[in-house]
């Protein structure tokens, strides 16, 4: 049997998407699984991976993505990449794991890529998905895909606001778990006496006011996933009590004698430094241990810039407003802003700013004014020096322009006059950046 009959025959047996490839990026074998992922025809030993994937002449190392390919020749160790493919129900995130194959004298003979869909995420605005392709989203997005093909414990760690209850669903809904349910226990604000009830259920008569017996989410959550928000909020006398849940996953319900038990798959989440609480004696060690399997940091909306645009018309499409949009001016200065509140944050300032639209075209005289330059911190201010080392010259203007119109009282023509141009010339500065004077 010769090299191409194995590597067929290797490839048919994988259930994902499979090509073979040698290092010039010839493909040389197929699966079905592939094929039917892209609408272009792959030709065997003619097409290159990067044509069927990307619709393009050269490799994906040209346009910005990391080879997987030359990662594997330069350590002759698999490799992976969170790619955008262009498939054929449109472009659609894959996580591609490549592995070299070698013959008997250890001689690569090609790459094995597996691709792996990601239908939790997009590049555009999908409802029910997460959206982005930023560099720090592309990394979250590659964790959460590991994470999800085991029952590993993980621990979502992030700002407040950064959408950890999303990426939690998304670990659910990208595991073997997807059919089963996906339970919620906020931890913030839980007695004692509420932690034990919410989760184990309670008897009848098990104390007053229980006229009937009920059960506790950590029951309904059989077979499925455990999401626990901000779990750094659970008192010390309640952590031991969790720890034996989790280390057993057996419990009784509130007046109970029956020990029960339940399957569920652990997914946690804190905006706190849970090592500085362990070393501070606020925050269990071995429970820490036991919820932090695989940890998953979120990024801030502040590292996720490039993602702004796309969120804000995502967030518009899906709201009451939808029938509105936002300037290129006022997505140019929502992108600027650093969203301490991150994508919550954003959330509520596109609909205030669609609530204050008096058109169908949202201006950026209609954000908020804590977006606008003159009420930027120093240190939001700095950070944005920081953030490019170099502004575009109309980045510069506009932001001169917007000072100018807030301060300015004169007429157009008398400021024409000092800007040194004409009052025609201003009308149309104006109305390139959506600006005002105020005194009009």
């Amino acid at each position: 049997m010769d090299n191409t009959t194995v590597v067929q025959s290797m490839i048919n047996a994988i259930d994902k998407p499979a090509i073979f490839i040698t290092p010039d990026y010839v493909i040389h074998a197929v699966n079905e699984a592939y094929a039917e992922t892209y609408e272009t025809k792959v030709i065997l030993g003619q097409s290159k991976c990067h044509q069927i994937s990307h619709h393009s002449n050269e490799p994906c190392d040209k346009h910005g993505e990391d080879c997987p390919l030359q990662q594997c020749l330069s350590t002759t160790r698999a490799a992976n990449a969170m790619h955008i493919h262009s498939t054929a129900h449109g472009k659609s995130y894959c996580d591609i794991l490549m592995k070299p194959i070698k013959d008997n004298d250890g001689q690569i003979l090609g790459f094995l890529e597996i691709l792996d869909a990601i239908d939790y995420a997009s590049i555009e605005s999908k409802k029910g998905t997460m959206v982005g392709q930023s560099a720090p989203f592309k990394e979250m997005l590659n964790r959460i895909n590991r994470a999800s093909q085991s029952n590993i414990a993980v621990l979502l760690q992030g700002e407040t606001g950064a959408g950890k209850e999303l990426v939690a669903k998304a670990v659910h809904q990208a595991s073997s778990r997807s059919d089963k349910p996906f339970v919620v226990i906020e931890c913030t604000g839980l007695s004692e006496n509420l932690f034990e009830s919410e989760l184990f259920g309670h008897e009848k008569g098990a104390f007053t006011g229980a006229t009937t017996s009920k059960k506790g989410l950590i029951e309904i959550a059989h077979g499925g996933t455990v999401f626990f928000d901000e779990i750094g909020d659970v008192p010390m006398n309640m952590q031991v009590k969790l720890l034996r849940l989790l280390e057993t996953q057996c419990y009784r319900a509130v007046g109970g004698l029956k020990q029960k038990r339940s399957d569920f798959r652990l997914v946690s989440a804190s905006h706190k430094n849970l090592l500085d609480l362990v070393e501070k004696g606020e925050f269990r060690r071995d429970l820490y241990y036991r919820i932090a399997g695989f940890p998953i940091y979120l990024p801030s909306l502040r590292e996720r810039h490039d993602d702004i645009p796309t969120l804000v018309n995502h967030f518009i499409k899906y709201s009451e407003y939808k029938h509105k949009k936002f300037s290129a001016n006022a997505l140019t200065l929502l992108s600027r802003y650093a969203y301490p509140g991150n994508i919550r944050e954003l959330k509520n300032i596109i609909e205030q700013s669609a609530l204050i639209a008096n058109e169908d075209m949202i201006h950026s005289s209609d954000l908020p004014e804590i977006v606008q330059p003159n009420h930027l911190s120093t240190e939001e201010n700095n950070s944005l020096k920081t953030a490019t080392t170099i502004m575009s010259l109309d980045d510069v203007e506009y932001r001169y322009l917007f000072q100018v119109c807030e301060q300015f009282q004169g007429s157009p023509a008398e400021l024409a006059i000092k800007l040194n141009i004409s009052v025609r010339t201003l009308y149309r500065k104006l109305q390139r950046y959506d600006l005002k004077l105020t005194a009009l």
